[in-house]
């Protein structure tokens, strides 16, 4: 089978990139949100973007126009499914209320349809069994952004066919991301396994009292030659985002070393979740770890 065209459900930030992604490459793509106050929001996201990517060379003033005719919203479920052959769900990171989605995307979509989950922590059999169709069900964990940071993992469930894994492999690379196969089922996939390692022993650090946000992140970007560290980056994805990833290790670790830390929990009762707030580890828009001397010696 082939893709053409495509439904996003959840008009957030990771889901207006998704479908921001597949409508610059060619696709029909409806988003659909139960809060239609989010439209706004996300086309001004988009728009946002797409003036940077014409301002770095990478898209011109025709692909511009017509990404943006691509694209539709809608707050009907029914009307955003219609016709789609490939769904990618993208709320928020809540077993059972992925599940409640999936049930209501296999009852609603036509039999051929994919159903994607782009969790990035949840596997796909434990939401598959809420379908009918679980050999056409996987996980697409895109990462953000997504132009940019252009890969995605596929990782199947107990019954994803090949055919639907190849049919969505030859999807993404049309839209310019790179698949990475998960070739054994696990909670965290790839990247994630490797970054919640770093995440969850930066937050441990400091929660221990043993080094401020600031100075971690500081080594790390030094060290390590990147534009920011674990605690900006943790802004950027949501102090609640990350906390709910963490939940589900720890409910199926049972670990106490894997449950949440005080650091993190602290911040979010207060209402600072990053970014989207205008303040998490850092306040925003002109956070510390972007001022030219955050990585800067003092003088002599």
């Amino acid at each position: 089978m082939e893709i053409e065209q495509v439904c996003v459900v959840g008009a957030g930030f990771m889901g207006s990139q998704i479908a921001l992604q597949a409508a610059i490459h060619g696709y029909d793509v409806c988003q659909f949100d139960v809060a239609a106050s989010a439209f706004a929001a996300s086309a001004q996201a988009q728009e946002t973007l797409l003036e940077y990517q014409m301002r770095v060379g990478v898209l011109d003033e025709p692909a511009r126009t017509a990404a943006i005719a691509r694209l539709r919203w809608t707050s009907d479920l029914d009307e955003a499914l219609a016709g789609a052959d490939l769904v990618i769900e993208a709320v928020r990171e809540d077993l059972a209320v992925k599940r409640a989605l999936f049930r209501k995307l296999d009852e609603c979509c036509s039999e051929h349809a994919i159903l994607a989950t782009n969790s990035s922590s949840i596997r796909i059999s434990r939401i598959e069994s809420a379908t009918q169709r679980p050999d056409r069900v996987l996980n697409t964990h895109f990462v953000q952004p997504v132009w940019k940071h252009n890969f995605v993992e596929l990782m199947r469930g107990t019954e994803t066919s090949d055919t639907v894994l190849d049919t969505v492999r030859a999807f993404m690379m049309s839209i310019n991301v790179m698949p990475v196969l998960v070739r054994r089922e696990h909670t965290g996939f790839i990247f994630n396994r490797i970054w919640r390692a770093v995440k969850k022993e930066s937050l441990r650090i400091v929660d221990a009292g043993v080094a401020t946000h600031e100075d971690v992140d500081r080594t790390w970007m030094i060290q390590m030659e990147t534009p920011l560290g674990p605690f900006a980056l943790m802004d950027r994805v949501g102090l609640d985002v990350v906390r709910d990833i963490e939940q589900v290790y720890f409910e199926e670790s049972g670990d106490p070393s894997d449950a949440c830390p005080g650091i993190l929990l602290d911040r979010i009762a207060h209402g600072d979740l990053g970014v989207k707030t205008g303040k998490g580890f850092y306040t925003y828009p002109d956070p510390d770890w972007q001022s030219p001397s955050f990585l800067k010696s003092a003088s002599p």
